[in-house]
């Protein structure tokens, strides 16, 4: 059901992206940038984190580590990763392929200026096998994502 709630964003929101399905998994950063010939920075890894008493997904590059300090001070708690058991329920999108596109429901989505550093990145599409390529702006545009500096 994940990478199908994908497809059908995209088709609505942004037809001209395809959703990229491999014959291998792309569940880690270092599988996802070996698999889709991209420097591992490039791996738009999604992050469910819980952020006082809401969940939110963050969208780093894929070397980047959160930054106590940065995300304190930006939210005025620590960071809390999500439970893996609580992931799907919250996203629609298992372990390996969280995105911030095709969500069960509506989450608050940031992006880390870190993607920046890219012309295109490629973040998972709802399979731990799936992803597409894309401009972090145009992540962000079609995500509705604020961006932040929380990272290292």
């Amino acid at each position: 059901m994940s990478i199908e709630s994908v497809k059908a964003f995209f088709a609505a929101h942004a037809p001209d992206l395809q959703v990229i399905e491999l014959d291998v998994s792309t569940a880690t950063v270092e599988l996802a940038a070996a698999g889709h010939g991209v420097a591992p920075g490039q791996i738009a890894k999604t992050l469910a984190i819980r952020v006082g008493d809401e969940v939110a997904l963050l969208a780093a590059k894929g070397t980047a580590r959160l930054d106590n300090r940065k995300f304190k001070a930006r939210f005025s708690t620590k960071p809390r990763m999500l439970p893996l058991d609580e992931v799907e329920r919250e996203t629609g999108h298992p372990v390996g392929g969280v995105c911030p596109f095709g969500l069960a429901k509506p989450l608050k989505v940031y992006c880390d200026i870190s993607l920046q550093a890219y012309d295109e990145v490629v973040p998972a599409a709802g399979a731990i096998n799936a992803a597409v390529r894309i401009s972090p702006a145009r992540m962000a545009q079609l995500t509705g994502a604020e961006w932040i500096d929380v990272c290292e």
